[in-house]
């Protein structure tokens, strides 16, 4: 026997039966693809002004990678800025803000604005891409498996030292003392001191510190160690190094000290010369992991990573004020000359 065959309403039935049940089975993945497309939000905290034109560029900077690796500021991804300027209130303030928003990772950028962070959130993402030791102030539990909710970048490491008192030799032969600024407050800076302590004897310098709390005790600091000729200053890294910027290029101006920088900023600000990780590339590095992170990718698992770009920068009009002659060996080294 044969069966009827089958009526055109039947047909159609089965077709929509057919349909529906295919629609029905992508269903999940359509969610899951929608879901996988929401808007994700990043958050950034800057310890400087809204006009700061340093803390602008490195923002740029991670942006653009951002975009680079898929992600568009509007479509894809939200960003969060807040301006917390170098007040360590408003940076508290602004960190919790910047955590009740709930993003799904943050970008700390610099070392004053970690400590509040942490303080605020132990489960949100953070991404730092300038610090010093995150072990010794307690931010990671290693450098391999940082195992809380932060990761990041190093800008240094300690042999740093070594090199700033090369270069200061190399520019300014005559010095015999250097006065190492430092942070008193910041575990890593008595570290770093020690090892700059402990080199300088083979480049015939006695060094001593002096702290940087107070804008009253960094000039009268410096300037009692102006009284006595053939000295220079070393300027560390830390939030009180940025805080007080402008000051430490003015005093060293001032009282005639070659000095010798962490970071570009200050030579472009005219300062004489500074020897430091690329931090434009940080911030470039930095938007690497919130991309993996935002993926799925956990903190814990992303190793803090050393500097891999180094950039040495020279201003010359300081160079001359300071009667010093920039040695065209140093000069064919630098990667900016500012005259």
């Amino acid at each position: 026997m044969f069966s009827r065959p089958a009526s055109g309403s039947q047909m159609k039935r089965r077709e929509f039966i057919t349909l529906f049940g295919g629609t029905a089975a992508a269903w999940p993945l359509i969610a899951r693809a929608q879901q996988s497309k929401r808007m994700r939000r990043i958050g950034v905290l800057q310890p400087a002004a809204s006009d700061d034109l340093v803390f602008q560029s490195r923002l740029a900077a991670f942006n653009q990678e951002l975009s680079q690796l898929g992600w568009m500021v509007g479509r894809d991804v939200q960003i969060d800025v807040r301006w917390a300027t170098t007040d360590a209130a408003e940076i508290r303030r602004q960190a919790a803000e910047l955590v009740a928003l709930s993003p799904d990772v943050i970008l700390a950028a610099g070392e004053s604005t970690m400590p509040p962070l942490l303080q605020a959130t132990r489960t949100i993402p953070i991404v730092f891409p300038v610090v010093s030791d995150p072990v010794a102030l307690g931010y990671v539990d290693s450098l391999a498996r940082p195992g809380g909710n932060a990761t990041g970048f190093m800008i240094f490491e300690y042999s740093m030292g070594v090199k700033w008192l090369e270069l200061l030799k190399e520019i300014a032969p005559s010095l015999t003392r250097v006065a190492v600024m430092r942070d008193p407050a910041h575990p890593s800076q008595t570290a770093q001191f020690g090892i700059i302590q402990a080199v300088a004897p083979s480049f015939r310098l006695e060094v001593s510190p002096v702290n940087m709390r107070e804008a009253s005790e960094i000039e009268q600091s410096v300037k009692t160690f102006a009284r006595t000729s053939n000295g220079g200053l070393i300027v560390t890294s830390s939030g009180a190094a940025i805080r007080f910027r402008d000051l430490l290029v003015t005093l060293a101006a001032r009282h005639k000290l070659p000095t010798v920088y962490w970071e570009r900023f200050y030579v472009t600000s005219g300062g004489l010369i500074s020897y430091g990780a690329d931090l434009i590339d940080q911030y470039q590095r930095a938007a690497g992991y919130v991309d993996r992170i935002l993926k799925g990718e956990k903190p814990a698992d992303l190793p803090v990573q050393a500097p891999t770009k180094y950039e040495l920068a020279i201003n010359l009009k300081t160079a001359k004020a300071l009667d010093l002659i920039v040695p065209p060996t140093l000069l064919a080294r630098a990667d900016a000359v500012i005259e």
